[in-house]
């Protein structure tokens, strides 16, 4: 079967689950319930996009299809950020109470992390990406461990607070705060666009690709940049969701077997809308809100993550 066969197919279904979510119960009201799942649905879509193109091409920039972008830490600064404000300044203030305030505050920490790391770690351009990474994890989990820290000292009601942002969540999110957030992706996504074929011949090798006249240099920041502002973005908007990019964009690679990452970013983020919608869906009508996505989708990464070692451990 052909690459665009199965777009259409994965398209056709996404559009079949977004359907289904929106007007299935309904009941008349239309007024009140159809937009609120417009936005989710919306917000769901933004989020799976975002986490799909930034995983794909971070896994082609490091040559390791097990790696995500949260691995540089993104989601450990955006909990201990949540956990010290809450900490020091109260459930109460007002950069946790408003949510602008608190999206803006979460991206831009974020990224200015993200831009110093790979400022400092670039600044003799001749750091391999591996320390990159190796920096990225150890950065992590001290800030993992100093938001546990402080989680173990804070007031328990608060703690509440604190847990309800450890988890991703599409149910209460600011039909504002996803028009800002799709402005951001859809500019990352035109400014990544020209970049697709670069990426193609990068999934080479960095000798190959310098060979063949890519700028390796400049097209390795700048993809990193561009996934540290998606992760951001879709972090800030719903919380830190662990394993979805690992998911959503090995499923791209076995059933869109190329090298082409167009087709490979665009199966991935079909895909993702699919299993975020799909999977909220059956939160709410099957598991009738007992449990949250973020688990089920954490659950079933983790597995499949456990798989995809064990696969690399026997092909060597």
């Amino acid at each position: 079967m052909r690459n665009s066969t199965k777009l259409i197919i994965f398209t056709a279904l996404a559009a079949v689950f977004c359907l289904l979510y929106l007007f299935q119960g309904l009941n008349g009201s239309f007024d009140y319930a159809l937009p609120r799942r417009g936005i989710k649905v919306l917000a769901m879509a933004i989020t799976g996009v975002a986490i799909a193109y930034s995983t794909v091409i971070f896994q082609t920039i490091t040559h390791n299809r097990i790696l995500t972008p949260s691995i540089m830490g993104l989601d450990s600064l955006y909990l201990l950020l949540q956990t010290t404000i809450i900490f020091f300044l109260g459930s109460g203030h007002v950069a946790i109470v408003n949510k602008h305030v608190n999206f803006i505050l979460s991206v831009f920490a974020m990224v200015v992390f993200a831009l110093i790391l790979y400022r400092f770690l670039f600044r003799g351009g001749k750091q391999p990406i591996y320390f990159l990474l190796l920096v990225g994890i150890i950065v992590g989990t001290f800030f993992g461990s100093i938001s546990t820290f402080l989680q173990v000292l804070i007031d328990p009601n608060e703690f509440l607070l604190v847990q309800d942002k450890m988890f991703a969540s599409f149910n209460n999110v600011s039909g504002e705060l996803v028009w800002w957030a799709l402005g951001i992706v859809v500019f990352s996504l035109i400014v990544g666009w020209k970049y697709f074929s670069d990426l193609d011949v990068l999934s080479l090798g960095r000798d190959t690709a310098i060979n063949l006249g890519i700028s390796y240099d400049k097209v390795v920041k700048t993809m990193l940049v561009l996934s540290a502002v998606l992760i951001a973005v879709s972090t800030a908007l719903v919380g830190p969701i662990t394993f979805f990019g690992l998911i959503v964009a090995n499923l791209s690679y076995q059933f869109f077997k190329t090298y082409k990452h167009s087709v490979l970013i665009a199966g991935a983020s079909i895909m993702s809308v699919i299993a975020l919608v799909g999977g909220q869906w059956v939160v709410e009508r099957v598991f009738t809100f007992s449990t949250t996505l973020s688990v089920i989708i954490n659950f079933i990464g983790g597995i499949y993550f456990i798989y995809l070692l064990l696969k690399e451990s026997r092909s060597t």
